[in-house]
């Protein structure tokens, strides 16, 4: 699965526009760690990581949404983020699914059942 955060990708042509697609991770916050960091004020070495893991989560659960609806790329992914609540938040990618083939490939591809 190709995913991208470009309108189009070089070397492909769109060929159909699937719609829209999301995935969504929720986490709660720790409230143990933000009290050590505001104690100490030294920021959680974890936190790029988990942050990035999360981000992977929410992109991987996209995919597999797009993939489920005949999609073989998704273009103009971006990332956006809420707090739910004081403890909750919540993690979302989401662009649009499509299915590309190679541009020297314009042959019509067979639609898959959803």
């Amino acid at each position: 699965m190709l995913v991208v955060t470009t309108e189009g990708i070089a070397g492909y042509v769109v060929q159909r526009v699937i719609g829209e697609v999301v995935g969504v991770t929720v986490r709660t916050r720790n409230v143990y760690i933000e009290g050590v960091k505001q104690l100490t004020g030294e920021r959680n070495p974890h936190l790029p990581l988990l942050l990035t893991r999360w981000r992977q989560e929410a992109v991987a659960r996209m995919s597999e949404e797009a993939t489920r609806r005949g999609a073989n790329a998704v273009v103009g992914m971006r990332f956006d983020h809420r707090d739910i609540s004081d403890m909750w938040v919540e993690l979302c990618a989401y662009g649009t699914a499509v299915f590309v083939v190679s541009a020297g490939d314009t042959r019509p591809q067979p639609r898959r059942r959803v």
